[in-house]
């Protein structure tokens, strides 16, 4: 299993460990065998678990430029497109729903924030979106 070197009082000791079940060590010091009872038990680590503090920030809505003759559609979050409602030629109005985007386990529909007809569509279905990244562009 693994295998220890160690130093006492200027002596040399080679250490391998067999077997550890429960609190019994099966172990070689230096070719000789011994069983080692531990007085407790190891408690065995778990994976560590990832906890992420709340945003001192709330998060800002979808911000649209109503002068602008294009309005283009990024993703707010990474994450997988999984539909999309709408396609190129459609013309929409504010609160439709564009697509369907899953960002950690959860649906977060994408609903226009400007009417207007959409004139492309960046993405397909099952693919993964960055931050940022273009999905839709409408006028």
């Amino acid at each position: 299993m693994k295998s220890y070197k160690f130093k006492v009082n200027e002596n040399g000791y080679t250490v391998n460990i067999k077997s550890h079940e429960d609190n019994i060590i099966q172990l070689e010091v230096n070719g000789t065998s011994y069983e080692v009872k531990m007085q407790e038990e190891v408690k065995k680590t778990k994976t560590p678990t990832l906890i992420r503090s709340a945003s001192k920030q709330p998060s800002a809505p979808l911000q649209v430029n109503p002068k602008s003759a294009k309005t283009r559609i990024v993703a707010p979050i990474p994450g997988v497109v999984l539909s999309i409602d709408v396609k190129v030629g459609d013309t929409l109005k504010v609160g439709d729903r564009m697509l369907v985007l899953e960002a950690m386990k959860m649906e977060n529909s994408i609903v226009c924030e400007k009417a207007g007809t959409i004139t492309d569509i960046k993405i397909s279905v099952g693919q993964q979106v960055l931050h940022d990244e273009l999905m839709i562009e409408l006028e």
